[in-house]
Formats: C-alpha cells, structure tokens, sequence
C-alpha cells in the first residue's frame, strides 16, 4: 500500500520510547502512593512512637494497550492494594491513567475534531490510520464522539443570568436525521445573542419537529427560565409561529423582519421576467441612505407595484413596520439589523459538514453536532457591525406607512 514503506526513524525512535517513559511515570506515581520506592522500606519517622503504618503493598503488573498521538503501544500497569479503614484494603487507581482507559485525551481529541472538519466515522478512520498504525476503527470514533455529550448537557443547563444579551437573532434549518429507523427531516431552532460589547454568542439549539409557536415557545421559554434577560432587539425571518410565540412572550420588544427572506416573498409573488425590476427597486429602497429615503422609496414602490403586480404590493405591506425597524436605529447599525445573515452563515457551514453525512444517526447528535462546531473553535463570530454605538437607545418614531 501505499505510504508502508515511508519509514521515518525520527517517529519510530520515539514511539519506541514511549513505552518506558509512560511505565517509568506509573511507578513514580505509585512509589508515591506508598511512600516508598519499588523494593525499598518506608522512610521511619523522628518520633518512633507516631511513626505510620504501611500504606500498602505491590503485587504485580497487568498489561493494557493504550493509544495516543504517539500510537498503540502496550505498556505494563503496576499493581497495589491500598489499606483503608478497618483494616480493608483496595485495589490502587492511577490518576494519570484511568481506569479502562484505552486513549489518551489527546488522541480522543484529535479523532474528535477530525470528524468535526467535515468527515464521517469510516472517513475518519482512513485519515488517521498512519497516525494510529490501523488502531481506530468507526466504532472508537463513535464512542469517542458521543464523550462530548457531558460538555453539552452542561451548556444546555447552564445559568445566563450574567449574559448582558442585548439582541436575539432566531431563526432555523431543516436537517435529515433517522428517527424509527427512517430517514425524517426534523428543524433545528437556533438562538443567537448579541452582547453588550457586540460579540455574538450562540444560546440555544433545540431539535423539534417543526417551526410551530409551540415549538419556538418552548426554545424562548427555556431561555427565560435559565435567566435570559429580555432583549432590546429580535431579529426573525418572519415565520408564522415564531412570531406569535414573541408576541406571546414579549409584546413591547421590536421586532425586524429579515429583509433578505422579504425579498424572496416578493419575487415568489411575481413572474419571473418582473423579478430584476423588483429587486432594483426594493434594494434601492432597503439600501437607501437615511430613514427619510427609505420612507419615499417605500411609498414610490407601493404606489408603482400596486398598478403593475398588486401581489408584490399586498407582500410589502403584510410585513408593516417590522421590516423597518431598523430605521429607528444609529444608521451604523443597520447592516447588522437588516438581515439574519449572522445566523444563516452558521446554518451554511453546518450543511457543508454534514454534507458527507446523508442523514445524522438521530436528533439530538444533529443539535449536538451544530453546538460542537461552535465550542470546538471549527465556526467562530466576530462582533456586529456598529457595535461602538450599541449603547444609544432607539428612537421611538416609526416609519410612515401610508402609501
């Protein structure tokens, strides 16, 4: 095969070693526990009378295969039992080596991140078997992989009392995963903040069946419940659901509807040799320079568009002022206000990783797997644009609607 005979004395030097060296650290570890070295005496104590008893005694050594970025190498254990109280006695337990531990942390966490990149488990397994000499299989890449759900059940239950969030960007995807031993689409409700200071940060990711009130009630009351504060800004993609659950939930807070998903309405309203006139003239009129330009051009574009495709007409108008929420705000914020982009360009880099993966092994590795892109460093956030003036409040005059 190729690559066999690529042989590397500085690699096969040190994983020769490697053996001694983690042996030689066990028994230091255990000379420790006993207060004595290997075939050596207790040290006595000054005081002959307060001198202690014999911690423990060895009795052997048992061979374990350990594999790390090093390899697989088989070492030798040793052995102890440790007196307690009562006279009993119990077996001895390294603390550098685990009990019924095959993998360093270092080897879980490279097999870990490789699947992270984009690959599957049997993919994994064929990229590192030079690194392993053919010790992981897709199985150990599973189990390693499913490690992660204790970080993950901890970011689920944590407190964010102390989160300053100032603004929520929600929106969600649609993932295949198996559920019943079928193959079901199901929707991963996303949360995003933004923090006083501008940088965003991921809340929330729930699986659930559908984008339904029920279900974003259910993501927005778990968020209230760990002590999200209510947010100054929500930034939506106009969903039925979503938005009852706000006005449900948080009635005063203002609400912009993204103007990306607006425009696709507006062209799904239209045919399609109209679609290059309508998106010069929204752009014009979203992209426009002041509250004032955006005012007249929404007016201009009602009054043209109800002659000309009164359904395009009728779609501007079923957003009202939330499509313009943004106006209300320094114009400096309004690129990052306008759209959820922020949140859809995580929803992209998650499909191009599941890409290799048809269908994910079941909900929740698809919620999991969406959060370890984020932990792990492999997707990060920059702060929002404008966020030096995020301090100044909004004003409180909204746009003109009348056509």
């Amino acid at each position: 095969m190729l690559f066999d005979d690529w042989f590397d004395p500085i690699e096969n030097g040190i994983r020769a070693r490697v053996r001694g060296f983690i042996e030689t650290m066990l028994e230091e570890e255990l000379d420790g526990a006993l207060s004595r070295p290997r075939y050596g005496r207790r040290k006595a104590s000054q005081n002959e009378d307060a001198a202690a008893p014999l911690v423990g005694c060895r009795h052997g050594h048992r061979k374990r295969a350990l594999t790390g970025t090093f390899g697989k190498t088989e070492i030798a254990v040793p052995r102890a039992r440790i007196a307690g109280d009562g006279g009993k006695t119990s077996e001895w337990k390294s603390k550098s080596l685990q009990a019924y531990q095959r993998r360093t942390k270092a080897a879980e966490a490279l097999i870990a991140g490789a699947y992270l990149s984009g690959t599957n488990t049997r993919r994994v397994r064929r990229a590192l078997n030079a690194v392993f000499a053919g010790a992981v299989g897709k199985d150990v890449v599973s189990r390693t992989w499913r490690k992660v759900k204790g970080d993950w059940d901890a970011w689920n239950a944590r407190s964010l009392k102390d989160e300053p969030i100032i603004r929520l960007i929600l929106d969600g995807t649609v993932v295949r995963v198996r559920l019943d031993k079928k193959a079901t689409s199901i929707s991963l409700l996303v949360a995003l903040g933004v923090r006083a200071d501008g940088q965003k940060v991921l809340l929330a990711v729930k699986n659930m069946g559908g984008e339904s009130e029920a279900a974003w009630r259910a993501l927005l009351d778990d968020l209230v419940k760990r002590g999200l504060q209510t947010p100054e800004l929500v930034i939506v993609d106009g969903a039925p659901g979503l938005d009852k659950a706000l006005a449900a939930l948080w009635q005063n807070v203002p609400v912009q509807r993204c103007t990306v998903h607006k425009h696709r309405n507006l062209l799904a309203h239209a045919p399609e040799r109209l679609h290059e006139e309508i998106s010069n003239d929204y752009k014009d009129m979203i992209y426009a320079a002041t509250k004032q330009e955006v005012e007249a051009k929404r007016k201009a574009f009602i009054r043209k568009w109800r002659l000309k495709c009164p359904a395009v007409a009728d779609s501007l108008e079923e957003a009202g002022d939330k499509l313009f929420t943004f106006t209300r705000f320094p114009p400096s914020q309004w690129k990052s206000i306008r759209t959820s982009n922020a949140i859809e360009r995580l929803h992209e880099e998650f499909k191009r990783r599941i890409k290799t993966q048809t269908v994910l092994p079941c909900a929740e590795t698809a919620a999991m797997l969406f959060w370890a892109l984020m932990a792990s460093g492999q997707i990060t956030m920059r702060k929002v644009n404008g966020w030096q003036s995020l301090a100044e409040k909004p004003s409180d005059q909204f746009l003109d609607l009348a056509a």
